[in-house]
């Protein structure tokens, strides 16, 4: 993450939200209703930097130039993926993040039109599920996250679950 200098530091978050790739997001009846009415599209890896420029908050960001570069990069070596949602052709929201091994690392997210915060995360956590993932990050415990499902577990916990699967090899596609 970014400070306020400009500079990137590293931080383990002491507790993560997790999403069990099993039973996959709970989808609340209004939000079924926003999925059935279907007036969007949902695409991958059409626009990852306008994705991740998206996230970017006017105050208390996190977002430098370097993180974009650096994640910019990761995308185009084929581990770094954009999930899309979009009405006609403008982006409603997106979320990114990187394919680790077996490990779905959820970065960011943002959305610009009401209805629309959940189907990104809800559409890359499916995706993530066919391709054979096991593990899907979301990092953050937030409210956002708790109403999706999201299962709380330790730093601790988090790493036994990865540890195994970080260089096994998904095909994205």
């Amino acid at each position: 993450m970014g400070d306020e200098t400009g500079e990137v530091n590293f931080y383990i978050p002491r507790e993560r939200a997790i999403f069990d790739l099993a039973s996959g997001v709970h989808v609340s009846s209004s939000f079924g209703k926003v999925l059935r009415r279907a007036d969007f599209r949902v695409s991958f890896d059409e626009a990852f930097e306008e994705v991740m420029r998206g996230c970017y908050r006017p105050t208390d960001n996190w977002l430098t130039e370097e993180i974009v570069r650096v994640y910019t990069e990761a995308h185009r070596e084929g581990w770094g993926h954009s999930c899309e949602v979009w009405r006609e052709d403008r982006l409603v929201e997106g979320l990114y993040g990187l394919a680790v091994g077996k490990c779905f690392c959820a970065e960011s997210m943002f959305h610009r039109e009401s209805n629309m915060s959940k189907v990104a995360l809800w559409a890359m956590v499916e995706k993530c599920q066919k391709l054979g993932f096991e593990l899907f990050d979301a990092q953050m415990v937030t409210p956002h996250t708790l109403r999706m499902g999201r299962i709380p577990i330790s730093q601790p916990q988090f790493m036994k679950k990865f540890r195994p699967i970080w260089r096994d090899e998904i095909e994205w596609h």
